[in-house]
Order: C-alpha cells, then sequence, then structure tokens
C-alpha cells in the first residue's frame, strides 16, 4: 500500500518554508559584500534582471516536477519519464547535492549560534578591531567549537524534521521566518538612522556605473547571474520537494515569484542593515566573507546598545541558517522515505549519526585539517564541498530541469505547461518557449564553466 504523501497546513506555510530554503546565508552574507564590491545600486539592479530570466523559470521547473510527480527528487523523473529513458539517474548528483551542502553549511550554521551567544554574552564589549579579527580566526581554529555547535545544529534540526512536516517543519519554519522579518526590519530601521548612515544609503541605492567599468561588465553581469541563480538553491530537487507536498490550486509560477520576491526582500533588507552601519563607523562595505564576522562585531561594539543589536542581529542570522538546514534535512529524510519503507524515526535517527561523521571533515577544516588546500593556497574543505555543490551540481541540475520541462526527449512542454498553469494565479506563459529551450540553458552552461574558470584562473 502507498505511503499517504504529506501535505502542508496551508499555502502560507508552502511559501515560508520554500523562501526558508532560498533565503540562507548566501542572502545576508554573501549578497551585501558582493553588492558592495561591485557599485551598489548598479549591481542590485543587474541581478533583478538575472532573477527574473533565470531564476523564476528554472524555479518553476523544478516546482513542476515536484507537483507532478509527488516525490522527492529520489523518485520524481522514475514517476514522469518515458519507459526506457535514463533521467532517473539524475537523483543520484542530486541527492549526493543536498548532502554535500549540509556537510558544509551546519558547520556555518554554527559559527552564527555561537556568535549569538557570543555577541550576548558580551563576548566582544571593549575589544578592539585587531583583537575582533583574532576572535575570529581562534573560533575557526577551534576543533571543539566547530565540533560541538555543527552538532547542536544537526540534532536540533533533524529532530524538528522527525516530528513531521506540519508539526515540525512547518510549524518551527513559520515562527523562525516571521520572526527573522521582523527583526530585519527591526534592525534596518537601526541602522539607516544611525547618525552618517545616509552615505550608506546612497551608496546602496544610488546605481554607480563607475563600479561596473572598474571591474569590468563582463565581471559584474557573471556575479550577478551566479548570485541570482544561487540564491534560489534551483538545481538539486531542494525545490521540487515542496511542489510534492502542495495542492494544484495555484499556478505556479505565481507562486515562484513569491518565493522569489520573498528571498530578494531578506537581501535587500540585509544590505539596509549593513550599508549605513558601516559608513556611519567608516568601515569597507566591499570587506568579503569576514563582513559578518570581523566587520559587523566592530561596528556593534561602536554603536550605542551594540550588544543588544548585534545579539538581535546574530539571531537573525541563526534564523537564516536554521530555515536552509530544516529545508534540506526534510529533502534528506524525504528521499528514504520515498526510496524504502522505514518509518521516518528510524530514517531520522539514522541520518542524525551519519551527518555527524559526513561533517566533521568541513567541522576540522580550519584546524585539524588545515593544511588540507585542496583548491589552491587558503583553500579548504568548505571551499572544495562549496564548489562541487554551487558550480557543479547546481547549474548542471538545473539544466537537467530546464531540458526535461521543455524538450520532447524528456518530459515535454506541454506536460510541463499543463501542471505549471493548473490553477489560479500567473500564468506561465507560453510565449518564452523557445527562450526555456534554447537561451536558458545557454545561460545557465555560461555560469557553469564561468564558475570553473574562475577557479582554474
Amino acid at each position: 500500500m502507498e505511503k499517504q504523501r504529506e501535505k502542508f497546513g496551508s499555502r502560507l506555510g508552502f511559501i515560508l518554508i520554500s523562501a526558508g530554503c532560498a533565503i540562507g546565508l548566501g542572502n545576508v552574507w554573501k549578497f551585501p559584500y558582493i553588492t558592495g564590491q561591485y557599485g551598489g545600486a548598479a549591481f542590485v539592479l543587474i541581478y533583478f534582471l538575472f532573477l527574473l530570466i533565470l531564476g523564476i523559470p528554472a524555479l518553476t521547473a523544478e516546482l513542476a516536477v515536484g507537483r507532478a510527480s509527488q516525490r522527492s527528487v529520489a523518485m520524481s523523473m522514475d514517476v514522469l519519464e518515458r519507459k526506457g529513458q535514463k533521467w532517473h539517474w539524475f537523483k543520484y548528483p542530486a541527492m549526493a547535492g543536498n548532502y554535500l551542502l549540509m556537510m558544509f553549511y551546519t558547520t556555518v550554521a554554527g559559527w552564527m549560534l555561537y556568535y549569538f551567544f557570543k555577541m550576548a554574552a558580551g563576548g566582544f564589549t571593549g575589544m578592539t578591531p585587531d583583537e575582533v579579527g583574532a576572535a575570529f580566526n581562534g573560533t575557526l581554529g577551534s576543533a571543539p567549537i566547530n565540533i560541538g555547535f555543527m552538532a547542536i545544529v544537526v540534532v536540533s534540526c533533524m529532530i524538528i524534521v522527525g516530528m513531521g512536516l506540519q508539526n515540525g517543519v512547518e510549524k518551527v519554519t513559520k515562527v523562525m521566518m516571521l520572526a527573522l522579518l521582523v527583526l530585519m526590519i527591526v534592525l534596518a530601521v537601526r541602522s539607516i538612522f544611525l547618525p552618517g548612515g545616509e552615505a550608506g544609503l546612497k551608496f546602496y541605492l544610488t546605481p554607480n556605473l563607475d563600479a561596473i567599468k572598474e571591474h569590468g561588465l563582463s565581471t559584474v553581469l557573471f556575479a550577478a547571474m551566479s548570485q541570482a541563480f544561487f540564491t534560489l538553491s534551483i538545481g538539486m530537487g531542494s525545490m521540487a520537494i515542496f511542489g510534492s507536498y502542495i495542492d494544484r490550486s495555484r499556478r505556479l509560477c505565481g507562486e515562484a515569484i513569491s518565493i522569489t520576491v520573498l528571498d530578494t526582500s531578506v537581501a535587500l533588507m540585509a544590505g539596509l542593515i549593513i550599508f549605513p552601519a558601516c559608513f556611519a563607523y567608516g568601515i569597507d562595505p566591499g570587506a568579503g566573507p569576514g563582513l559578518i564576522f570581523v566587520t559587523l562585531p566592530n561596528v556593534f561594539n561602536a554603536m550605542p546598545g551594540g550588544r543588544l543589536w548585534g545579539t538581535l542581529f546574530f539571531l537573525f542570522m541563526c534564523f537564516a541558517a536554521f530555515s536552509t538546514v530544516i529545508a534540506v534535512f526534510q529533502n534528506l529524510i524525504a528521499f528514504w522515505e520515498d526510496l524504502t519503507d522505514m518509518p521516518k524515526k528510524k530514517i531520522v535517527t539514522i541520518h542524525i549519526v551519519l551527518m555527524l561523521i559526513l561533517c566533521l571533515p568541513c567541522a576540522l577544516g580550519y584546524n585539524v585539517l588545515a593544511d588540507f588546500q585542496p583548491l589552491g593556497a587558503g583553500s579548504g574543505v568548505l571551499d572544495l564541498e562549496d564548489f562541487i555543490v554551487s558550480n557543479n551540481i547546481l547549474p548542471l541540475g538545473a539544466l537537467v530541469y530546464v531540458v526535461f520541462c521543455s524538450w520532447k526527449i524528456g518530459w515535454g512542454w506541454d506536460n510541463f505547461m499543463g501542471e505549471a498553469n493548473t490553477g489560479n494565479g500567473i500564468k506561465f506563459p507560453n510565449a518564452i518557449r523557445l527562450y526555456i529551450k534554447y537561451i536558458l540553458p545557454l545561460i545557465i552552461l555560461y555560469v557553469f564553466v564561468m564558475g570553473w574558470k574562475s577557479i582554474i584562473g
């Protein structure tokens, strides 16, 4: 007898959880510093363009495959492909991508949790900028801190998934996402009204074409394209799973737009928090990955009531990170529910042990395994795992979804359109068929090739 598939309790739950999967550290960590590096508002406008022409169509395709098959990526292609086709082989790299993502993401989520407690306890109070930088290096260099906080993330998020889709994942993620949005608004208002913050707003909201000339148009285009692409987590079935949990009352293009708008709003709000604060205290907004862990603690130290604001900021970062971990863990458990008859609690228990083991290399990557530099000097386990996922599995997976949905050799355009346009809401336009079939795959291949080029040099 076939298992009864769980469903979301509400459309809001679906949108918040799907957005929660997309809203992660890429929005609130990577987006602000890339925007800072590539000239503020001019970069943001290009980023919006690529979300529209690249992100929304690919996301709609992935959601359609999930909803039509009523399965995770472990079985979705098996259900939809025609007899004799080999699309189901895609399950193996897609499932591997979800595991690999969690193998490094849980460690970074652990840093956020550690910094939340450290900030709340006044651990940065009175530190000089050099001491704040040394504190982050000390965090990376401590195996017990990295392993301990990674373990807290893994166990707590797996327990939430084990409580079920509605009672665990939906209930907890709804609260976290709504709290995240409230915290962002409070922090953004605080940052905007800082003395001297106007310059940050001007930098962020006024297009600076000189910055594009300085870096070169192709570099800025690729940065915006890849950020738009990666921010939605398209390409390894982490979004398709949520399509499988929703009914057919709404068309999928509108749902993809809602997820994208929420995801983008969080990224934009992160900029409203970070840029005015950086300019108010004379900090470089293009400071790179250290922006969150080194630059911002210095900002909070200089700010009146900074310990409170810093604590709220890292709480918000925890919510962003945890929402993604819970969403992807839900996907991992769904794989094995689709593939086996094991009860959910047993799958969850096995995965707690499995993930604790799989996540160890990254947690040890900056301390015990610091000499392992797979992508050149200064790189580590995290960089290797991120490269495999972000530069390979995500773009090639998105290519698979787009071709599968638009070509006759796959599921086909008519089947895709029939699923995407079932229900009420915004229709997916038939007029862009040739774009989806020929041009979008070329754009995705360009992202893939340029990603490799950036590594090879």
